[in-house]
This record gives structure tokens, C-alpha cells and sequence, in this order.
């Protein structure tokens, strides 16, 4: 099947015969016996000439089919022509919405130029907010260096979140559903909880209305949704706008989620409990939660925005899924991660003898499991809870070097264990009596994760579609 593109080729360059014989439309056309309106259309590239008439203009002209039918542009002037109509074919271009620009005979190779060079920018913006699996590892990456070196504190979103909880007579205690209501009035927001929400969106916030559209729970105070509509808040009050890159996605997520966890775990409230706890040598993380009420999970999180800045205390947080592998890192005290090439820890296998991967083999999972691990940078005490959820089973764990563990719950344990990872002898290679018995005899199928291959959706609301959002909030108009 012959392309658009080929016919506007290919009519481009019986064009420049025809021209260069001196030739008129009507003058060639009669040599060939077709219409100088036919003509006109396969210079167009509007309509595909028989062979026999290929070989009529070749014959006419001097020239073979061969060379019409060539795939170079016959001049400058048509590889501009051709360049700006594949620009103008393109995807990118037709989600705007904006007619094509059609050139004439005395449009100037400057002002095509012009256009192409717009076309091409649009194009590398077009790259940059769409991030492929390496990308977006590289701009998580350097994310969480980053803010290892900042010790994971963020004290203008600190301030912030005590200034508006102030406002909203938040004093002390787990913040209320109630109160995150009046933090949204206090913004010109009111909390709605839908049914139909977009299933790829965690809220929607209607800006021409004054609405945050949440998930409806059989508890609204809950956790998850006073969290969710925190973060909510937090793009309009950090005045972000929509990403330029992946690298800024992650940050603006990054800075909701620390808003959310601010106003959850109130900066002054929160160091006084754990400062206290550290007096008393008690600092649990699962304290720290019910103090507040959040999950286990956010407690443990805040604890590494709090604990290095205000108790001088380093440490280290891992997620880990059933199978291992590390969901969210961070750690400033030197614990040896798995990593690759490019310095990423997400998705890499955590070590089988951390805490982070025993505590799936403990019975009793209703509490926190201890332990501590030499390791070549070292020797750690960890503290791991584990949870299920829909997508399996996963774990928790804050840990800190040993000898700030007099500080911890949980340092009497007899729990111990030796990590020799890097080394791959230390849990990632099979035994030799193994290796000998199934090499060659076994071929293991991996499985590949479909989000490795999703980029990032491009438009105003950072990862969902936005047809389904403006549909949605069509609807409820």
C-alpha cells in the first residue's frame, strides 16, 4: 500500500520534471493523454497514477520510472514540503487541534523553515514529559539523593502544614475528617465523595467549582482519604502546574505526599512524642502510628523526615513486596543496598536474610518483628511489620546502626543474622550441588511487569487520562 507520504513524494518529483522541461499542467497532461487537473492532483499527491501513466511522463520527460518513484526529495524546496507534511501527519500535532498550514507558491523556504523549527520543538517537549523505563529510574534516582542529603526534610512544607492546621484550630492528637474539611473550605474547596470516579485518578479537583471529588469509603475519616484529599490541597497551596518532565512528576508527588504526612503528623506534636520516647529508650514506630493515627507505613515514612534533622538519629526505610523486591527506599546510615548500574534501589531484590525479608517467615504478624544484621557496612537493628493488600503480601522496616539502637523497642531481641550481600555467594547463588544437578536441564520464564513499559501520560493531570477526568467532571457539573 502506497502512503501519503510517498504519493506527495513521488508527485514532488514528477513536479520537478514537469518544470524543468518547461512543461505546463495542461501541456504535459495532454503528452501523457490525462486531464491537467489529474495532473495537478498526483503532483498533489491527492491521487495514485496508473503505471502506464508513470511511464507516459517518464518517456515525456526524459527520465525512467525508476527515478520518479524514488523516495528522495527532487530539491530543497520539496524536503521542506515533505518535511513539514510528515510534521503535520503527526500524532503530537493532531491532538492540538489546530488546522494544518497549507503552502502555497509564495510561502518562502524561511517561513517553512520557521514552522518545521516549531514542529520540532514541540516534538522535544513531547519527548521530555513522556519518560521511558530508564528515565524514570534516573529521575527517582536522583530524587532520593537528593533529599538523603537534606535529610529527607522539606521545612518550607513543615511551616506550611502548621500554618494551615493552626487556621483550621487543629491542636494536638490524630487530625479529624472534620478538620481536613474546614482546611479545604479554608481554600474554597468542598469535599465530595463519588462513586464513578476516573478508575486511573486517586481524587479530582474541580477548580472552576471549588470541589475535591474523593473515592467514597465506609469510613471518610479514614486515613487513606484524609490523606488523599491533603495531597490534593497541597498542589493548589504549592502552586504547581502541570509537569514538564518526569523529574518534575516525581517531585511535585514527592511534596503532596510530605504536605499530607505534615498536617497527618504535625512537625512540633510529632518530635515532642518522639523525643519523649526517646527519653524513655521507646521509640517504636508502631507507637508513633497509633499516636496519630495513620497507617503503619506513613508513621514509619515521617519517622525519616524527623528523626536525623530534630534526634539526630540516622536510619534507613524500606517497602518490600512478598517476592523481595524493594517498592519505596531510604536510608542515611550506610545500609548496603542492592542497586544497579544506574544507581537505582527500586525493583532491585533486597537481601534474603534482612529483616525486610525474614519477617514474612514469623507467625505471629500482628506485632513488630526485630532483628539485627551484620552486614559488610556494618551491623544494623531493624524493626519490620508486615501487611497484605490486594496486590500480595509486603513489608515495613525502619532500622538504624547498632548503636542507636538503645533508643528502639526491641533491642533485646536475640534475633541476629549475617549479610554478605553484594556478594552474590550470600543468597542469590544457588548452592554448587544445585548448579551441577539442573544446569542446562532448567529454563525459568521471567515475569515482566506491564508498568515497566508505561510511560508517563502527558496533559493536565499527571498519570490519568484525561478524557475520562473531563468527562467525569462533565458530568457533575
Amino acid at each position: 500500500m502506497v502512503t501519503p507520504l510517498q504519493l506527495s513524494t513521488l508527485g514532488h518529483r514528477i513536479r520537478h520534471q514537469r518544470t524543468a522541461h518547461g512543461y505546463t499542467l495542461d501541456e504535459l497532461g495532454a503528452i501523457v493523454g490525462i486531464a491537467g487537473s489529474q495532473l495537478s492532483l498526483i503532483e498533489n499527491g491527492k491521487r495514485e497514477p496508473k503505471l502506464s501513466v508513470l511511464q507516459a511522463i517518464a518517456a515525456a520527460t526524459g527520465t525512467d520510472v525508476a527515478d520518479l518513484l524514488s523516495t528522495e526529495p527532487p530539491n530543497r524546496r520539496a524536503a521542506l514540503e515533505l518535511d513539514l507534511e510528515r510534521a503535520q501527519r503527526s500524532p503530537v500535532f493532531r491532538r492540538l487541534g489546530v488546522p494544518p498550514v497549507r503552502v502555497t507558491k509564495t510561502m518562502s523556504d524561511e517561513t517553512i523553515e520557521g514552522i518545521l523549527a516549531l514542529h520540532r520543538e514541540l516534538e522535544r517537549r513531547e519527548r521530555e514529559s513522556i519518560a521511558t523505563p530508564e528515565e524514570a529510574r534516573r529521575a527517582n534516582t536522583e530524587l532520593r539523593l537528593r533529599m538523603r542529603e537534606q535529610d529527607n526534610y522539606l521545612p518550607e512544607i513543615e511551616k506550611l502544614a502548621e500554618k494551615k492546621l493552626k487556621a483550621a484550630g487543629h491542636t494536638t492528637g490524630a487530625l479529624t475528617h472534620r478538620t481536613v474539611s474546614i482546611m479545604a473550605e479554608q481554600l474554597g474547596f468542598e469535599l465530595i465523595y463519588a462513586s464513578d470516579l476516573p478508575h486511573s485518578a486517586r481524587s479530582v479537583t474541580d477548580l472552576e467549582n471549588g470541589r475535591i471529588y474523593l473515592p467514597p469509603a465506609s469510613i471518610p475519616g479514614g486515613h487513606g482519604l484524609r490523606s488523599m484529599a491533603l495531597q490534593a490541597m497541597a498542589h493548589r497551596l504549592l502552586g504547581h502546574t502541570p509537569p514538564t518532565d518526569y523529574a518534575d512528576f516525581l517531585q511535585q508527588r514527592l511534596e503532596i505526599n510530605y504536605y499530607a504526612a505534615c498536617c497527618l503528623m504535625p512537625e512540633t506534636a510529632s518530635v515532642a512524642f518522639l523525643a519523649q520516647a526517646k527519653k524513655d529508650r521507646n521509640l517504636a514506630v508502631e507507637d508513633f502510628r497509633d499516636a496519630f493515627g495513620v497507617t503503619h507505613e506513613a508513621a514509619a515514612m515521617r519517622m525519616t523526615n524527623l528523626l536525623t534533622r530534630h534526634l539526630d538519629i540516622s536510619l534507613h526505610f524500606l517497602r518490600v513486596d512478598g517476592a523481595g523486591a524493594i517498592n519505596r527506599v531510604y536510608e542515611n546510615d550506610g545500609l548496603p543496598l542492592p542497586m544497579d548500574v544506574t544507581g537505582s534501589v527500586e525493583g532491585q531484590m533486597v537481601c534474603r536474610k534482612f529483616a525486610a525479608r525474614s519477617a514474612f517467615a514469623e507467625q505471629n504478624r500482628t506485632t513488630e518483628h526485630y532483628q539485627y544484621t551484620d552486614t559488610p557496612s556494618g551491623t544494623f537493628w531493624c524493626s519490620s511489620q508486615t501487611g497484605t493488600t490486594a496486590d500480595g503480601e509486603f513489608s515495613i522496616t525502619v532500622g538504624v546502626p547498632f548503636d542507636d539502637a538503645r533508643w528502639f523497642r526491641g533491642r533485646e531481641t536475640q534475633k541476629r543474622a549475617t549479610s554478605t550481600c553484594p556478594d552474590e555467594a550470600c543468597c542469590r547463588r544457588p548452592d554448587t550441588s544445585l548448579t551441577e544437578r539442573w544446569q542446562g536441564k532448567a529454563w525459568p520464564s521471567a515475569r515482566v511487569h506491564m508498568q515497566m513499559f508505561s510511560p508517563l501520560p502527558s496533559g493536565m493531570f499527571p498519570g490519568v487520562d484525561d478524557g475520562e477526568v473531563y468527562a467525569f467532571l462533565d458530568r457533575h457539573a
